[in-house]
């Protein structure tokens, strides 16, 4: 007792711990550990997992065949193991995974081969119809210069002008009718009435010696219609009934008329086709109208007879040919009466719902157009849809 007097108070005096302090450290150590084990499982788990360094398992069995003669089996470190498969989420690919000498794996996606088990692809035909913001541009490659202007032409891959510049329709087989308005640019108020007053679902036809035609066909264009052009043809009464200049006749040599038909087509740009101006005589007359046809379908135009003729022989050449063609199931306005129009129409429906579908021919009389409008208004709400004349023309090459 005598050695710890002379110390300092509080000197070589053993600490006691309190309870208190023992179970807070014993606490503390648990939490440490349960920290430590948690890493040590993280470690593990990123070492073993299939993209780490563990060899994959069809790899580890393309390095257990390596003969030891190998390359691979002398040099180990610098082997690179692939392993390819294809993954059920992108059964359009070819999967391929590279691990290499450091133990990054590198994953390759291609695309893989078609054995006709993977995912169907369905292909459809060329769609129809032009892009409604260039409806009024001719398409450059469906053109050709001639001495006479500029003609239409079936591009290089076959595109056609009937196809470029057909308007769209749903394809359903229901009741449809093509309605045609021709005689458009002979007046200029007639013109304008009728592209003011008649639905975008109204086939316009333009007759070559009319005025403008190129104004008035961009105007019927930007509004959605399609586009005829009506060539004039000889009547059987020439020279009393004469359709203008530029009309092809019996008498005239075949250059001659094939000049007098590219005067024609070269009036205008955009159009599917053509429908005849009169023409009795020279479309019952198959030497000079063979020619005719085979110039209208090498360049990839349809042709529309107006039927007012009974010995047209169109519709012969053009099974012959391999013209796309259609004739007119009625004249709806042979009577300028706008009660009897509407009679007609109704008439035409009934040929249509018969038929599946029915052409109607009519001219740009103020009478014909507001019946024409009319009707219209009516028999859509009866489950008819209108279409564009080229949806109702025989096709060779859709049969």
């Amino acid at each position: 007792m005598g050695t710890d007097l002379n110390a300092p108070l509080g000197q070589n005096r053993k600490t006691r711990t309190s309870k208190a302090e023992n179970s807070r450290l014993t606490f503390g150590r648990i939490v440490l550990g349960v920290c430590a084990l948690t890493l040590i499982g993280i470690s593990v788990w990123t070492v073993v997992k299939p993209t780490g360094l563990i060899v994959p398992p069809d790899a580890q069995t393309v390095a257990d065949a390596t003969q030891p003669g190998d390359k691979a089996a002398v040099e180990p470190n610098t082997a690179k193991l692939k392993q390819q498969k294809t993954s059920g989420a992108l059964s359009g690919a070819h999967v391929e995974e590279t691990l290499t000498d450091n133990g990054s794996v590198v994953t390759k996606f291609s695309p893989k081969q078609r054995d006709g088990d993977g995912p169907a692809f369905i292909e459809v035909g060329r769609t129809k119809g032009q892009d409604p913001r260039l409806a009024t541009f001719p398409n450059d490659d469906l053109l050709e210069d001639s001495p006479e202007g500029r003609l239409p032409i079936t591009g290089p891959d076959g595109l056609r002008p009937m196809d470029q510049y057909a308007r769209p329709w749903s394809g359903a087989r229901g009741i449809r009718i093509a309605l045609v308005v021709g005689g458009l640019g002979l007046s200029q108020t007639g013109t304008q009435n009728a592209l003011r007053q008649l639905s975008p679902d109204v086939t316009m036809a333009f007759a070559a010696t009319g005025n403008s035609l190129q104004r008035w066909m961009q105007e019927a264009r930007r509004t959605g219609h399609e586009v005829l052009l009506q060539v004039p043809f000889e009547p059987f009464d020439y020279p009393d009934n004469n359709p203008g200049p530029h009309t092809l006749r019996v008498g005239l040599d075949v250059k001659k008329n094939l000049s007098e038909l590219h005067y024609s087509l070269a009036q205008i740009t955009n159009y599917t086709g053509i429908m005849n101006f009169l023409g009795g005589r020279f479309l019952s007359d198959a030497d000079a109208l063979e020619p005719v046809m085979r110039d209208i379908g090498r360049r990839g135009l349809l042709f529309l007879d107006d039927a007012t003729s009974a010995q047209t022989l169109t519709g012969t050449l053009a099974e012959t040919i391999g013209v796309p063609h259609g004739f007119a199931d009625m004249v709806v306005d042979d009577q300028i009466d706008r009660t009897a129009i509407l009679k007609k129409l109704d008439e035409l429906e009934r040929i249509a719902r018969r038929n599946g579908g029915a052409i109607g021919v009519a001219s740009a009389f103020d009478e014909s157009v507001a019946a024409i409008s009319q009707w219209m208004d009516e028999a859509s709400t009866r489950g008819i849809e209108f279409v564009g004349v080229s949806a109702l023309v025989k096709d060779p090459q859709q049969q």
